[in-house]
């Protein structure tokens, strides 16, 4: 049965895997989890790249890296916060990925959002993002964020039911931004 997990690097086989999926599907590269970091304002972010990854020193690093990210001590670039992420996974097989953001910036407020998610292309039409979201709510709860605030594109029909199965509450639309509220407790 599928279940949220800490990043680790025993998942690297099927991470990579996924990655190439992505890759293949001609999605854009941020959607893969290549990056640990998203360049904004004035920095660059950080980034792996897949031949890195194939490394597994390096894909050690990787997932310590995405583990540290979670603890507020960590110090991290303007406009970038706290967040938690989150492997959705099946035994050894690696389906996705989720981020709790544990505070929103302007910018997360209006557009982004407590949680984002993605399921790599093989995965996809089979629940699990609904079941990953679901499973996430918890552990927002447990870092104190209730409710969470969760977007996704107006044209995503997909991502809008995943988030009302959920509970999501429709607020309002902000420019291509549906924004959904959903309690936690």
């Amino acid at each position: 049965m599928p279940e949220l997990v800490d990043p680790d690097p025993r998942y690297q086989r099927s991470f990579l895997e996924s990655v190439e999926e992505w890759l293949a599907a001609g999605d854009a590269e941020r959607w893969a989890g290549l990056s640990t970091i998203p360049a904004i304002g004035e920095s660059e972010g950080e980034a792996f790249t897949l031949v890195e990854l194939a490394d597994p020193s390096r894909f050690s690093t990787y997932t310590a890296r995405l583990k540290s990210l979670a603890d507020p001590a960590t110090p991290l670039p303007a406009g970038i916060v706290t967040a938690t992420q989150l492997w959705w996974v099946d035994g050894q097989e690696y389906l996705g990925r989720l981020s709790i953001r544990h505070s929103l910036t302007p910018w997360l407020l209006e557009f982004g959002g407590h949680i984002g998610y993605s399921v790599r292309p093989s995965a996809r039409r089979r629940g699990h993002a609904t079941a990953m979201l679901a499973a996430a709510l918890p552990v927002a709860n447990r870092l104190g964020i209730d409710p969470v605030l969760v977007t996704c594109d107006d044209t995503n029909v997909a991502s809008r039911r995943v988030i009302e199965a959920a509970g999501g509450v429709f607020e309002d639309q902000r420019g291509e931004k549906l924004r959904y509220w959903i309690a936690t407790s």
